[in-house]
């Protein structure tokens, strides 16, 4: 096991001196605060108990065997290598790869033959033995060919606006030739923690507004052409040359285009934009994914935290603000960035729909620079982890997301167009109009051992957390399904439509993605400290336990291996934890051989279908990681640790590349611990100076397959 040196840090505190696994700084800044105010979904929501009585275990077997057939579908990333469409008027010409896919290509069936790594608090990133790791890019590097070498003392939002912006979170690796030699990296930067990115900080208020200039320039997207190093899995920026596809999407200058049944909303109208169709900025990007078509979807999360101004709100519209957790009672709650003082459309007080503006599926086109990206109404608003899509056995489109908050639901989303596998330009022009119309659905639980539950994490009598489900039409023909709703209600405040038709309270529904081996869903489901006591929602089949510190795994079927299908069948086949814990479940696989786990926060998939997870906020006590799972086979449910992430740190992305060579990592928010500074770092991560997030990458020394 590599295990990097640790020069003696200053004494911090106590890392876990938290809102369950997360230090306090964390909260603050990512969130802004969020377990400190109320849970924004006060419904009643009922349990979807008719579904019980009338579904046996035996249908709900008989439903999960179908998923096989799933293998007609095409999981996000798969796409035709097209010729380059002409561009619209002002935008410019696109630049494909000689690609024919962006997914892992499927290798053996693995059993994940490395050794598990162990948990640990060292300041730097643990892989285990056999393997190696790198950086590959850090905040403050070069993006944009010629930008300032970055200089901690002397920042400016110009610079920033040029150089690899703020704690990192979705990572994309795409290819750019057929030799696998190039490749174009996009991620997204989530939010800025000014503690610890200016010298001298004495608080929010002491930021001059060019430096809350330089907060929103670090906010955003990054695209960034890399090249392998020799025929190993690292891989590095390109750094000399052109760079045409290198790109900064900021929050601060990037204007962005409105789509969909909301597009030009009165709700989404200002005295800057009059049209309601044109937004500068997106905030607070955590996860995504990639189309099939080759784009980003990006998930705009916790927008909340950077709007002020809405206490003197009344009715209707402070109903709205409380439900999106926007303060109605302080001007400056707690957490605040006060960007106001920079731009004052973030006073809602001056410009109250400009909270409306945010909270959308972004598409990015990575290989169009320049090209102006979308925020996507037709999937609803709400704090969005990210998206990701599967082409259903008829053709459409469907994307799957979650909205990260206490006791919020699941959706889905069904193109009203379908998927055109062609190589011509009007194919690919055709396909970047797919998530534009179509049917928003939010996921309504039934449970087949509800009496049961008493939220301890006890197995029911038949052995499994299951029963079955329905997606619940919010849109559809471009009409509300929600009686008392329009359209542009219900997808501009989209809480609100699944509230009314009762959708099922989840535990924080993080990533959700489409395992591309068989077609069944998986959805991270980080936590909720909150589930359980008086006056909230109790433990149910599907979240089964109170104060559910570690989180768990769902899976979900779709009925006939139709992922536009209106029925489900649902499993957890994870519940997290230390797997000493009777309350933990690692699908019957023996838990003396299983590595702890907490806190589940992104997935992905290699190419053998084996199951990759993220965590953040580790409530367990030690440093968050990368972890591997076999969902077939004899070794189903021998969940390992792939690796640790730094002190401090959140371990985002992650990213198997699709020749399965090489894991890459978003190292978020290292040494994010309260009372450190630039001046007094609790994490010397990555230059053995002050913190800075970046992205890593791992790969075999034999150059071999990652996790065989």
């Amino acid at each position: 096991m590599q295990e990097p040196t640790r020069r003696p840090l200053p004494f911090i505190g106590s890392a876990h001196a938290t809102h369950g696994g997360r230090d306090r700084m964390t909260c603050l800044y990512r969130c802004g605060n969020a377990c400190d105010h109320p849970v924004p979904n006060r419904s009643d929501n009922e349990y979807f108990g008719d579904l019980v009585t009338s579904v046996s275990r035996r249908g709900i077997m008989r439903g999960a065997l179908v998923i096989g057939l799933a293998g007609a579908g095409v999981a996000a990333g798969g796409v035709p290598a097209f010729a380059a469409p002409a561009a619209k008027a002002g935008e410019p010409d696109v630049q494909l790869p000689e690609v024919d896919t962006f997914a892992a290509k499927s290798p053996q069936p693995s059993q994940l033959s490395f050794k598990a790594v162990t948990p640990n608090q060292v300041d730097g990133i643990v892989v285990p033995n056999g393997y190696e790791h790198a950086v590959v890019i850090k905040w403050g590097d070069e993006v944009v060919p010629g930008a300032p070498r970055f200089n901690v003392a002397r920042q400016s939002a110009e610079a920033q606006a040029k150089q690899f912006g703020y704690n990192n979170d979705f990572v994309a690796v795409l290819p750019l030739d057929r030799h696998g030699e190039r490749a174009l990296l996009v991620c997204n930067h989530e939010y800025t923690n000014e503690d610890l990115m200016f010298p001298g900080f004495s608080g929010i208020d002491g930021l001059s507004v060019e430096q809350l200039r330089v907060a929103m320039a670090a906010h955003g997207m990054s695209v960034v052409e890399l090249e392998r190093v020799g025929r190993t899995g690292r891989w590095v920026p390109v750094s000399k040359g052109r760079r045409q596809y290198n790109r900064r999407v900021t929050a601060l200058a990037t204007h962005f285009t409105v789509d969909g049944p909301a597009a030009g909303s009165a709700m989404l109208k200002t005295k800057a934009d009059p049209s309601g169709r044109d937004v500068i900025g997106t905030l607070n990007n955590c996860a995504g994914g990639v189309t099939p078509w080759g784009t980003i979807l990006s998930g705009e999360e916790n927008f909340n935290q950077y709007f002020v101004g809405a206490e003197k709100s009344t009715g209707a519209d402070k109903d709205r603000f409380n439900r999106y957790g926007i303060d109605t009672v302080n001007r400056y709650p707690s957490g605040s960035r006060k960007w106001d003082r920079a731009d004052e459309r973030f006073d809602l007080s001056k410009h109250p729909n400009e909270a409306n503006r945010f909270g959308w599926i972004v598409e990015i086109d990575p290989f169009t620079p320049g090209s102006t990206p979308r925020k996507h109404t037709a999937l609803g608003r709400f704090k969005h982890e990210g998206a990701n899509v599967v082409i259903a056995k008829n053709g459409k489109a469907v994307a799957y997301t979650g909205d990260d908050e206490r006791f919020d639901y699941l959706y889905k989303f069904v193109s009203d167009k379908k998927f055109d596998a062609g190589k011509s330009s009007a194919a690919r022009r055709h396909n970047l109009t797919l998530l534009e119309s179509g049917t928003l659905y939010v996921a309504k639980l039934g449970f087949t051992s509800a009496a049961e539950i008493d939220g301890s994490g006890k197995l029911p009598a038949d052995g499994a957390f299951n029963g079955t489900g329905t997606w619940v039409p919010l849109v559809k023909d471009g009409k509300s399904q929600v009686p008392g709703m329009t359209t542009e209600e219900v997808l501009v405040f989209t809480r609100l439509a699944g509230d009314a038709v009762g959708a099922t309270k989840m535990d924080r529904p993080e990533d959700v993605e489409p395992n591309p081996k068989t077609g069944k869903i998986y959805v991270a489901l980080t936590n909720n400290t909150a589930r359980g006591p008086a006056g909230k929602a109790p433990a149910d089949e599907a979240n089964p336990r109170t104060n559910n510190k570690h989180g768990h795994i769902l899976e979900i079927t779709e009925d006939q291996g139709d992922h536009t299908a209106t029925t489900f069948t649902w499993t957890i086949p994870i519940v997290c934890g230390d797997p000493k814990d009777p309350a933990t479940y690692f699908m019957g696989f023996d838990k003396s051989k299983v590595s702890p786990i907490s806190c589940p926060d992104n997935v992905a998939f290699d190419g053998a279908g084996n199951l990759w997870i993220a965590t953040d906020g580790n409530a367990l006590g030690t440093n968050d990681g990368l972890f591997a799972v076999p969902l077939e086979g004899p070794e189903k449910g021998h969940l390992k640790q792939f690796l640790t992430v730094p002190y401090g740190a959140e371990t985002c992305g992650p990213w198997i590349h699709g020749d399965n060579k090489s894991a890459f990592v978003a190292v978020q928010h290292p040494g994010e611990i309260s009372g450190a500074s630039v001046e007094n770092p609790a994490s010397n991560w990555p230059d053995g100076d002050f913190a800075k997030p970046g992205i890593a990458v791992a790969w075999r020394a034999d150059g071999r397959n990652i996790g065989i």
